[in-house]
């Protein structure tokens, strides 16, 4: 029981990492459009607006689950702040580097887990460095280190301590966790009506905002809660390395962007870092 479990629980951040993956095209489609503070609030919006019928009746029937919700506000905090500070070191670095040092939030995870946990073991270490050695060649960093990169690495602490809260607060109700972590999110509306006034976005770009919210949105983040279930942290960490796999093919699909044959080797070893990561054993979790 315990390895079917499991088994479900790596095929949910499997389809997390596809879905957060497989959206950066129609990301770069609608920041281009509107730009990137109205991109954000309008996504956590458009999700919360879509969770609203849910929210609804958990509330008229007294289901409401205030552990989820305070893991889904703590979760939003560090996952907007990780968002922030990616956007803005990005602006200062290369997107080659953004994309490695965002990967580097699994060394603080799997920095974590051996410290908080006895069941880290020689394993995990190579799946680390298997998906760390594939993230290289797939992103091709620059190896000089700027203002910018030091602020994509504050990013990446952000977004290690979003895994590890998911993980403390997993056993709440998903979609309630959901709608909390994408609340924090529409904070973005006063910088975005500080700028330039709030934007409006074509049909177009809505529909792809919409899709964005429900999918990379609400499916993929409460298929992460469900899937840390089952899944330890750092486990979690190296799946979540196939989302710039998935990018990679989804704009080579969408926006006829090529892969050299580097790209494609670094490719590979992250989905035998992945290989090697989900079918070990793991780490025993509470069901």
């Amino acid at each position: 029981m315990a390895a079917v479990s499991r088994l479900l629980g790596v095929a949910a951040l499997v389809l997390t990492s596809m879905l957060w993956g497989t959206s950066f095209p129609g990301i770069k489609v609608v920041v281009g459009e509107i730009g990137s503070y109205a991109y954000t609030w309008m996504r956590g919006a458009l999700s919360l607006a879509l969770l609203a019928p849910y929210l609804a009746w958990s509330l008229a029937r007294g289901r409401l689950d205030s552990e989820a919700v305070k893991g889904g506000l703590l979760a939003g905090v560090a996952y907007a702040l990780g968002l922030w500070l990616q956007g803005w070191g990005t602006g200062l670095t290369t997107a080659s580097n953004s994309a490695f040092i965002t990967a580097l939030h699994m060394v603080w995870v799997h920095l974590y887990q051996s410290l908080a946990s006895e069941r880290y073991d020689s394993r995990l270490a190579a799946t680390l460095l298997l998906a760390l050695s594939g993230m290289f060649l797939l992103t091709r960093p620059d190896l000089g280190l700027n203002v910018g990169d030091l602020l994509v690495l504050a990013g990446s602490f952000m977004w290690a301590l979003q895994v590890i809260i998911v993980d403390r607060y997993s056993r709440g109700d998903p979609l309630q966790f959901t709608a909390a972590e994408m609340g924090v999110s529409t904070a973005f509306i006063i910088p975005d009506a500080l700028s330039s006034g709030i934007a409006r976005p074509s049909p177009g770009a809505l529909a792809v905002l919409l899709y964005l919210a429900a999918g990379p949105g609400i499916g993929a983040f409460a298929l992460q809660v469900y899937g840390q279930r089952f899944v330890d942290p750092a486990t979690a960490t190296v799946i979540y390395q196939l989302e710039p796999v998935f990018a990679a093919v989804a704009s080579h699909l969408w926006l006829h962007e090529a892969m050299t044959p580097s790209q494609v080797a670094g490719a590979a070893l992250i989905m035998a870092s992945v290989a090697l990561a989900g079918l070990g054993p793991g780490e025993e979790r509470a069901t």
